[in-house]
């Protein structure tokens, strides 16, 4: 009887926590992230399918205020005081999604789906790259998170869309 009492004993703390993490937060965005050899794309799944690609800039082509091999020609744009969803994958090795200033970290894998919410709270630029050992040029694949306010976003949304009708036209 003893080794069932320490047992329960055990159990129902571990029970109770998994209940207190379970995520119930209801995400304003859901950004779901792709990593390629060499670059990342991104899909706004919510906004009628904005999708894009994210190549670092080569070091021949940086304006005077970019970093180098930290800068990219697309940033993910996403607005500021809203909880935001990330789904990671990959198409071809392990990647890893790293943003140190948000304390998130998530491997891409081929074949799975890794999700992560993180909240925002201040506007600004963003930094991170893959850490995971993928590849000769894994150190080429930067993430920029540009932090906005929602008001901006939305303008950002509504503009995003319309540039993809009018090419599509």
């Amino acid at each position: 009887i003893l080794p069932a009492i320490i047992l329960l004993f055990i159990a129902f703390p571990s029970l109770r926590l998994l209940y207190l993490l379970d995520e119930i937060n209801e995400p304003l965005v859901t950004l779901k992230t792709i990593g390629h050899q060499w670059y990342w794309s991104y899909e706004y799944s919510d906004f009628m399918n904005i999708e894009f690609d994210s190549y670092m800039i080569p070091t021949n082509e940086l304006n005077i205020n970019n970093f180098r091999l930290l800068d990219v020609d697309n940033r993910v744009i996403l607005p500021m005081n809203s909880q935001i969803r990330i789904l990671v994958t990959a198409a071809d090795v392990i990647h890893s999604w790293t943003i140190p200033a948000f304390g998130v970290k998530v491997d891409g894998t081929p074949g799975r789906l890794n999700q992560t919410n993180f909240f925002m709270n201040r506007p600004g630029l963003f930094y991170g790259q893959c850490s995971e050992i993928c590849g000769a040029n894994h150190s080429f694949m930067p993430i920029v998170i540009e932090s906005i306010p929602t008001n901006f976003f939305i303008k950002w949304i509504m503009n995003y869309s319309n540039s993809l009708d009018d090419w599509k036209q």
